[in-house]
């Protein structure tokens, strides 16, 4: 289950053919322009394309068809915009309409899960860059509160949209700023304060959680991380993984992707998550750096090809 974010550049389709060329097993995509409030709604045709292409490809996991469903293969991220931590109610509920849009198109395309930044709770002063990020229980008042507004956002959508499919998956973040989600305490309360729990899920960035400070450098380590996650959030509810090296060494707290062995991740955060059985059937997406190496190779086929490599190695 190893795929990559594409562009839906020329429209939304073409990520899934682009995906099929390279030999990917699944995919993420923006169901709009993911830097701009407003969006276009779907025509008939661009819908009828995408959920044809889907079909055709085996690749609908929501589509009711008498048969075991297959794993689902396509990952949505909601834009970067959004946030649901915001303190100020107007911009709060601009964040919850704009949430609310991505959950609707989703579920209009047939995407099981959509991937979403908890967002910063933007009151009092931020923590200095060099301020470890405390990843016990612990939260401060004002964190305390973003983590609720968050849960109130997320129940408001459940009650708009009854019986919708689509899991809104919280992603791991680096806590810079006064971002939310850094810990997995955090995300872990912001699940338990929702009233549909199994309509929230969780995206793990392997980046993200090396930055903010959980150390996957060593199979020991890299096991201890996961069991950690296993007691306070349960497996079942990692919905997708986002690959990804770190630039920045453990517990910068500063989110910057670089290629697959190319950072301080460390190669047992990846090889431990691939050969993991628990995550068989996860998507794992890149969003590593684009464009060609200095041969002429896609750097999407060079990672995907490092990532292989270490699943043929048992841990």
């Amino acid at each position: 289950m190893l795929g990559s974010h594409l562009s839906i550049a020329g429209g939304m389709v073409n990520a899934l053919h682009e995906a099929q060329q390279l030999g990917m097993d699944c995919v993420q995509v923006f169901t709009k322009n993911q830097r701009q409030w407003r969006a276009s709604e779907l025509s008939d045709q661009q819908r009828r394309a995408w959920l044809q292409e889907l079909q055709r490809m085996g690749w609908d996991s929501l589509q009711p068809n008498g048969k075991k469903r297959p794993p689902g293969r396509v990952v949505a991220h909601s834009s970067y915009l959004i946030n649901l931590a915001q303190p100020n109610k107007k911009l709060w509920q601009k964040s919850l309409a704009a949430q609310r849009i991505e959950i609707e198109r989703c579920e209009a395309l047939n995407i099981p899960c959509s991937v979403v930044h908890p967002g910063a709770h933007l009151t009092g002063e931020p923590r200095l860059p060099n301020c470890a990020n405390d990843l016990s229980e612990t939260c401060s008042r004002a964190e305390s509160a973003g983590l609720k507004r968050i849960a109130k956002a997320l129940n408001q959508i459940h009650r708009d949209l009854p019986g919708y499919r689509t899991i809104t998956c919280l992603e791991t973040t680096v806590g810079s700023g006064t971002n939310l989600g850094y810990s997995f305490h955090q995300l872990a309360c912001i699940r338990s304060l929702v009233k549909h729990p199994e309509r929230v899920g969780f995206c793990l960035d392997t980046c993200h959680v090396t930055a903010a400070g959980y150390d996957m450098s060593t199979q020991a380590k890299a096991h201890a991380v996961l069991q950690e996650w296993d007691e306070i959030c349960g497996f079942q509810t990692l919905r997708v993984f986002h690959l990804n090296d770190s630039v920045k060494p453990c517990g910068s707290r500063r989110d910057r992707h670089a290629h697959i062995g190319a950072g301080c991740c460390g190669r047992s955060c990846f090889q431990v998550i691939l050969n993991h059985p628990a995550f068989r059937t996860v998507p794992k997406l890149l969003e590593t750096p684009k464009g060609v190496n200095d041969k002429g190779v896609k750097w999407d086929l060079v990672n995907l090809r490092r990532l292989r490599r270490m699943m043929e190695k048992a841990v």
